[in-house]
């Protein structure tokens, strides 16, 4: 018996702990979205990183976007894996998924992250909605989407969970 409660002690010291050490959350205040949207460039669209963290085996950014009234239509895929989580902070526009790129460009490197994007100036056959404040719309990597059009000025937040790891970290 004493040698069965050596060798579990033994084995249980050798282990490695089970439980892996605690992450920090991170916080980001609407005080801070309002001041990143405010400090946007506001003449052009503007999607740019708030934070991007690593979550435990993957990365999570949060950007921060400015689409200014009277941005022509436009459309991406994003050839990689991260998604796209659109929230809607003010405004309203008309958002395009799925479907093909009409008259795609060619593929080009990412502002974004380390993976290419291929742009165009809509959408065939895809999925129209309509969004406002409020509202979320989740989008697959991979995906194509973009703007059909917009009443106004749209600022929104988009998450974006990132497997490979793809996205520098801010």
């Amino acid at each position: 018996m004493r040698k069965v409660v050596i060798g579990m002690f033994l084995l249980l010291v050798a282990s490695p702990a089970r439980a892996q050490a605690s992450m920090a959350a991170t916080d980001i205040t609407a005080a801070q979205v309002q001041a990143f949207i405010k400090d946007a460039p506001h003449d052009r669209n503007s999607d740019r990183p708030m934070r991007v963290v690593d979550a435990g085996g993957y990365r999570v950014g949060i950007f921060g976007v400015f689409r200014p009234k009277g941005t022509s239509p436009n459309a991406t895929v994003h050839q990689t894996n991260v998604a796209e989580v659109y929230y809607i902070l003010e405004g309203v526009g008309t958002l395009v998924t799925g479907g093909t790129l009409k008259k795609p460009a060619t593929p080009r490197q990412s502002n974004l992250g380390n993976w290419t994007d291929v742009g165009s100036d809509g959408i065939d056959g895809g999925v129209s909605r309509r969004v406002a404040k409020g509202d979320v719309v989740i989008i697959p990597g991979g995906v194509p989407h973009g703007w059909a059009s917009t009443e106004g000025d749209v600022t929104y937040l988009i998450v974006r969970p990132d497997p490979d790891k793809k996205l520098s970290l801010k």
